[in-house]
């Protein structure tokens, strides 16, 4: 293996650390950094992140308010269940967590958060404002790949990046970060409508993989000495495994490290950064909230 392996939960770790610190300055001035997380139903994935939020939130001093609601909630009960947060001058950041039941209508709630608390980057005030590259909070898997790279000093002005997926949550915001004149890179974004994908992921100096394919690329789809970022979480059937799964990204890591120059694991490397992403977004909307911060 001659790729060198970027510990997202050390980054991840130093980050938390930061936002104890600002948290704490907060706190002596009688404003207590919480994140109210809305939760319906009882999909285990989804109550496994909110778990997991809530412990980095703890770890970091600051205050994780659960709101778990019935599966059958009505979207007026949610949007009141919004409003009543909106109002609340003790929360600061608010997290719906995704995917919402059918009869919900996603996008309708997104837009009922008041976009200073929008923490998520959902709201389309604030991607508008990262799209005319001005100060928001930034989407936070996205944002936290940037910080990966940033920390492991890889190239990012004038590379050419391939991002493979168009989510609306890691793909298109990803590329507008990108794109930005802090970064300064060329972008292309694969999908299942991209003709000789292989063709074009081998071109790329920053490959991030963002399509929920479990092994999509291949050793040899990556340009030697490229840095692969990982972002997938995918669950495969194992027997042998405790829980009957194990998780695997859409790179074929074993091949893809013995050609890449920085790799990230699955897990362990893109998922502590968006949480401690997250939490750097509640702090900053905390900030807000205390005069302290800027827009």
């Amino acid at each position: 293996m001659s790729a060198i392996i970027i510990d997202g939960k050390a980054i991840a770790s130093n980050l938390n650390e930061e936002s104890r610190k600002e948290a704490e300055i907060l706190k002596g001035k009688g404003i207590n950094p919480t994140l109210a997380v809305v939760i319906l139903g009882d999909n285990p994935a989804s109550l496994s992140y909110v778990r997991g939020k809530k412990k980095a939130l703890a770890n970091a001093g600051m205050e994780g308010r659960d709101i778990k609601l019935p599966e059958n909630t009505s979207e007026d009960e949610l949007l009141s269940m919004i409003d009543s947060l909106n109002r609340d001058n003790l929360i600061h950041g608010i997290l719906i967590q995704l995917p919402l039941p059918s009869h919900i209508r996603e996008e309708k709630i997104i837009i009922a958060i008041d976009p200073i608390k929008d923490v998520d980057c959902f709201h389309p005030l604030s991607i508008g404002r990262m799209f005319l590259g001005q100060k928001c909070f930034l989407p936070c898997t996205p944002h936290g790949i940037i910080k990966l790279l940033h920390a492991y000093d890889i190239p990012v002005a004038g590379s050419n990046v391939v991002i493979v997926g168009r989510s609306n949550i890691v793909g298109k915001p990803l590329a507008l970060l990108f794109a930005r004149r802090e970064n300064n890179a060329t972008v292309t974004i694969c999908h299942t409508g991209t003709k000789d994908l292989a063709g074009h992921t081998r071109s790329a100096d920053i490959l991030i993989a963002a399509a929920g394919i479990p092994a999509l690329i291949g050793g040899d789809m990556i340009k030697k000495g490229a840095a692969v970022i990982d972002v997938a979480i995918n669950r495969i059937p194992d027997s042998s495994k405790k829980k009957g799964y194990r998780i695997i990204g859409d790179v074929k890591y074993e091949e893809a490290a013995e050609i890449a120059g920085w790799i990230t694991p699955v897990p362990g490397g893109v998922g502590p950064m968006t949480i401690a992403m997250l939490i750097k977004n509640v702090v900053w909307a905390a900030s807000l909230h205390s005069g302290t911060g800027e827009v």
